[in-house]
């Protein structure tokens, strides 16, 4: 019995956008295998029958065929084509939604997964589209790039773990441990190996995903600071460890930042992004990475707790220890007075009044009035 309930025990406690993203994915990933072994043979394929087991697309992205299916802009994220890919996706991506929907609740990681997939797939139509107009042949650029799967939504995945758990170690194959922080870019450059050599599609979802990822986490991104910062609303992570430049190494850091300022300070001209705090851009809000930031209202120790989705404790926890300090704070005179030998119950006060008097700091002319008031 405890084979059979643990695994429904998971799935009851599975938030409703991770419930559904997994469904998905197996129902059309085994729709489309078993409607590739429906489809005609190569040599057999027309301009009215042409779908075949690498050309699905009604589910898939095809640059040549997506305006007349423009929802598969978003139902290729749930196609996997093969047994193994199909297995990979669901040992990795649910989990790892299921912990950010914990974080960001169930509207904002549905945000996340549809802005990630969405704008990814558009731009490598786009991309796919401008290679034809530019070099030609349409049997390759419009109808024999596929774009499917989840490797957008991965890198994306990993750019939000970086976010939360920068510093986080993962042992990978139970030998390399490597931080969170490094996983991205390794993704990235897998990405790049493969479209140098002719993989284009679908690995080059893997840079758009990346970047994607991080503009919608960085500038657009709602998040709601409740209880002791009395409902605050935000947009984006503007803090300094998660710009752009932070992602290069440091001997690129230069013209990265000058890139990445020149882009910023034309989305707020252009109003695609809000600034950093203000209405009018400045060198105090460019994305410069090494330059200033707006952190977000409570400060950096709320800003840091935030991204690890204990804002709302570790303030609470902070203005606790505050209020428990606030008493009235008394010097430790026992430390600094001299030793006073013992006198008779008669003269206490006048001992108490000598021991105030030698723990105040005073001038010797007022000590002298002082002791003589006192005899």
């Amino acid at each position: 019995m405890a084979l059979l309930t643990s695994p429904l025990t998971i799935i009851q406690q599975t938030p409703p956008t991770t419930k559904i993203f997994t469904i998905c994915t197996v129902v059309f990933s085994l729709g489309y295998m078993l409607g590739s072994f429906y489809a005609p043979p190569v040599g057999e394929r027309s301009l009215t029958n042409w779908v075949g087991p690498e050309h699905f697309p009604y589910l898939v992205v095809i640059p040549g065929s997506v305006l007349w299916y423009p929802w598969t802009l978003l139902t290729s994220m749930f196609v996997e084509t093969h047994v193994i890919e199909l297995i990979l996706s669901l040992l990795v991506v649910p989990p790892s939604l299921r912990y950010l929907e914990r974080l960001w609740g169930s509207i904002e990681t549905a945000k996340f997964i549809f802005v990630t997939i969405v704008v990814s797939n558009v731009i490598a139509v786009g991309l796919s589209w401008i290679e034809y107009v530019v070099i030609g042949k349409p049997e390759l650029f419009l109808f024999g790039m596929i774009y499917r799967g989840q490797s957008a939504l991965q890198v994306g995945i990993l750019v939000a773990f970086t976010q939360l758990i920068p510093e986080h170690q993962v042992q990978l194959f139970g030998v390399v441990k490597v931080r969170v922080k490094t996983l991205p870019m390794a993704y990235v450059t897998y990405s790049n190996i493969m479209c140098i050599i002719g993989y284009q599609a679908p690995f080059i979802l893997i840079q758009f995903g990346w970047l994607v990822s991080w503009v919608w986490l960085r500038f657009y991104k709602r998040t709601v600071l409740e209880g002791s910062l009395g409902g605050v609303t935000t947009h984006g992570d503007r803090s300094e460890t998660f710009a752009f430049v932070n992602w290069f190494p440091p001997f690129a850091h230069k013209p990265v930042s000058l890139l990445s300022t020149f882009v910023y300070t034309h989305a707020v001209r252009f109003k695609l992004v809000h600034p950093s705090g203000s209405s009018v851009p400045d060198e105090n809000n460019l994305e410069l990475g090494n330059g200033g930031y707006a952190p977000l209202p409570g400060g950096a120790r709320a800003e840091a707790e935030r991204r690890r989705a204990m804002a709302l404790k570790a303030l609470d926890q902070r203005m606790a220890a505050a209020s428990d300090s606030q008493p009235a704070t008394q010097s430790p005179i026992s430390s600094q007075a001299p030793v006073i030998p013992k006198a008779s119950h008669g003269h206490a006060s006048s001992s108490s009044r000598k021991l105030s008097v030698t723990a105040i700091p005073t001038d010797s002319k007022a000590q002298k009035s002082d002791e003589s008031l006192t005899r």
